[in-house]
């Protein structure tokens, strides 16, 4: 799925919807991918998700460029022009870090030398 998508929209759901969202975010985080996340707010459902998501970046909690991520509206047109309008900001922190399945996959040399 992370692979074939440009981006993920997520309509109201439960906790495994919460979990994929937030999964995709770490994701981000860690430089494995630049998606975003639609939220599909029908009749306000993620408000409250929002809110929260609001008050963990206004007391540095979670960094602008991860709340940045979610893009709610409450209808899809608006969604599907916010997501292609965004510009995606990467975190600067995780830049240093490599994800690809190539740099995974080298085998690296452990120093299991004893220094007395």
């Amino acid at each position: 799925m992370l692979d074939k998508s440009d981006a993920f929209i997520a309509l109201p759901g439960g906790i495994g919807i919460l979990e994929e969202n937030f999964q995709i975010v770490c994701w981000a985080q860690l430089n494995i991918h630049h998606k975003l996340i639609g939220l599909l707010n029908v009749d306000g459902f993620f408000n409250k998700l929002l809110s929260f998501l609001d008050q963990t970046r206004e007391e540095n909690f979670i960094l602008h460029s991860a709340r940045k991520i979610f893009i709610f509206t409450s209808t899809i047109e608006e969604l599907i022009d916010k997501l292609e309008d965004f510009v995606y900001e990467q975190d600067l922190v995780a830049t240093q870090i490599g994800w690809s399945k190539r740099s995974s996959s080298r085998k690296r040399k452990l120093d299991l030398s004893l220094h007395l």
